[in-house]
């Protein structure tokens, strides 16, 4: 069997160690949204993210000067710098708003909810009122902007008289709350759900769409009306 002398080999360490020191944030930033996810904010170290991406302790604090900065970073590069895109998706969307309101949801699991950038929404959950500098930053970046795209795919709706009108601010949550269901389930909840009764999560996403659309009142002359 063949091996490295020790110099050699430390210098094989130090040489990868350089390498991985050049471009370095992306990898930074996956090493700590897995760790954040897997272990909340509060328990993961930044050393700890260091070590899974590689790297030293020093290099992390070179692109992110605290532990809080770089959740941030985290949250923007999966969550936060998204909105841009699909806002402008959205503002190009021909089909009736119903279309827009399924493939909405669609995308959104696909893109966010069946990834696991989702755990974000979920160690927010448990951990905002321990760092209301974290909440606010998270309300300004992520929630602020996701209300404003689903109060304007309602109101889209409402403006062509494709929709009735409705109170759009309470609106909101009955789109929201689908998302945050699946989440937990993702995340939590699920580990509780019976093995018998498995939650197929388009499937799920679907029949809420339908019931946000067209409710549980059967519709014809005589049915579902009330005496």
């Amino acid at each position: 069997m063949v091996t490295n002398p020790p110099a050699e080999r430390g210098n094989d360490h130090h040489a990868r160690r350089e390498r991985r020191k050049e471009a370095r944030p992306g990898e930074l930033l996956d090493a700590a949204l897995e760790l954040f996810v897997e272990k909340g904010f509060a328990a993961t170290r930044s050393e700890e993210v260091a070590a899974r991406a590689g790297v030293s302790k020093g290099t992390l604090f070179l692109y992110f000067p605290s532990k809080e900065e770089l959740f941030k970073a985290v949250v923007r590069e999966n969550l936060a710098g998204r909105f841009a895109e699909w806002q402008k998706e959205f503002g190009s969307f021909e089909g009736p708003t119903s279309d827009m309101l399924r493939y909405g949801m669609r995308v959104w699991w696909e893109r966010v909810g069946a990834t696991r950038a989702s755990g974000i929404t979920k160690l927010m959950i448990s951990e905002a009122r321990n760092f209301p500098e974290l909440a606010a930053f998270y309300q300004q970046e992520v929630i602020r902007p996701g209300t404003d795209l689903v109060r304007r795919i309602l109101q889209r709706g409402v403006d062509r008289g494709e929709f009735r009108a409705v109170d759009i601010d309470y609106a909101i949550f009955g789109i929201v709350a689908p998302m945050l269901f699946m989440t937990m389930m993702k995340h939590s909840l699920g580990v509780c759900a019976p093995q018998d009764y498995p939650l197929d999560a388009q499937r799920y996403l679907d029949t809420q769409v339908d019931l946000l659309l067209n409710g549980l009142v059967a519709r014809g002359e005589g049915r579902g009306e009330r005496a």
